[in-house]
């Protein structure tokens, strides 16, 4: 057996067969109400949401909901290039789509290049001082004869 019921139109609460009222106002809208009080404070023009126990306000201020599982959202990385002193962002481009063979082939040439000038370096430095020239020479200071009166 199936029970009809119904909803009061001012606080949504179940309105069972018996029970409650109805309102036909001018225009032919049919409203329900639970009890007394209700049509009370609908005549009175006073709105469902600022009572606090009516289903308008429950709703609006997201009272008795079950929690549910929100999905977290993630934030995604986003990776920018920027340019930095002594490289263009053009510059960083490039050398990032360049064959690794190629970088590796320019890495070789500056090495060779650096060792170059490290043996440039190293061979004038063993001719440069000679035995005589290591040290400044520092002025002789002759001793005083004889012995010294503290006065």
């Amino acid at each position: 057996m199936v029970i009809n019921t119904g909803t009061c139109s001012f606080s949504d609460m179940k309105v069972w067969p018996g029970r409650g009222s109805r309102f036909i106002s001018k225009d032919g809208k049919i409203q329900l109400f639970i009890g007394s009080k209700v049509r009370s404070l609908f005549h009175q023009r006073i709105k469902a949401v600022k009572l606090t126990w009516t289903q308008d306000w429950r709703r609006l201020n997201k009272k008795g909901r079950a929690e549910t599982v929100k999905k977290r959202r993630v934030r995604k990385v986003v990776r920018t290039q920027k340019a930095y002193v002594g490289a263009t962002l053009d510059d960083i481009k490039r050398k990032r789509e360049e064959k690794p063979e190629v970088r590796a082939a320019m890495r070789d040439q500056a090495l060779r290049e650096i060792k170059e000038r490290q043996k440039k370096k190293a061979a004038p430095q063993g001719q440069k001082f000679d035995k005589g020239q290591g040290k400044a020479a520092a002025p002789k200071v002759s001793k005083a004869k004889g012995k010294q009166k503290n006065k």
